[in-house]
């Protein structure tokens, strides 16, 4: 409970801290919902990379990301996990992308340290103004796992969003994700376990985004 209460506090701190440097207009998309892989494939040419920080009950408590846009269709994402370390890789492929619809599949948590690729499949009504609900379904071996999520954007800067995985090791999670400039966002969250103690945990992520290339059909701009 005393580590519990200490991530918290430290948690809380961050979020003030990054909303005393809000200063500019963001037109940056927010990069996705707490809990559940989103829909939505990083921009081709662009490059994210994030610090994540959680409850170890959530996963590796400490985690630098990369996250690629590749095509406009197709996205790769590697974890490094540094306590303890261990890579972790995922991929998603964009099987519909006709607004407002979108429906992705691919592969999340394939660790170096034994975890098996965790297929998914996932999609719904995501390119409206504010609303975006996601449904969807994981194989964690041996089992299926639902998927769902719902997100509200008030403006380009502010997303409410809650998300839901079943199984016993997952949450349900409730957080926000902020755009302090077109290529800075923090999204912290809290996470209530879906086991009988329902545990609550504490998570954020800091991300940056950097453009690499332009896309393809920009080229001639």
């Amino acid at each position: 409970m005393k580590h519990q209460n200490h991530a918290l506090k430290i948690t809380t701190l961050l979020v003030l801290a990054a909303c005393l440097v809000l200063h500019a207009t963001a037109h940056a998309t927010t990069k996705g919902l707490s809990e559940i892989v989103t829909p939505d494939l990083q921009k081709e040419g662009e490059l994210s990379l994030s610090f994540q920080a959680q409850d170890k009950r959530i996963g590796n408590p400490f985690e630098l990301q990369a996250e690629m846009g590749l095509t406009s269709w197709f996205e790769v994402a590697m974890f490094q996990g540094l306590k303890p370390s261990e890579q972790i890789f995922g991929a998603e492929i964009a099987l519909v992308q006709h607004k407002p619809w979108l429906l992705s599949a691919g592969f999340t948590n394939w660790s170096t340290r034994g975890v098996a690729p965790q297929p998914f499949l996932e999609g719904g009504w995501y390119y409206g103004e504010h609303h975006k609900l996601i449904v969807g379904a994981a194989y964690v071996s041996p089992r299926m796992e639902a998927i769902l999520g719902y997100a509200y954007d008030f403006n380009e800067r502010w997303r409410a969003q809650v998300d839901f995985q079943s199984g016993p090791d997952n949450s349900v999670a409730f957080g926000f994700t902020c755009n302090v400039t077109e290529n800075f966002q923090f999204n912290p969250a809290l996470y209530v376990s879906n086991n009988k103690t329902h545990d609550v945990m504490g998570y954020i992520v800091f991300t940056y985004t950097l453009p690499l290339w332009k896309p393809r059909g920009d080229a001639k701009n």
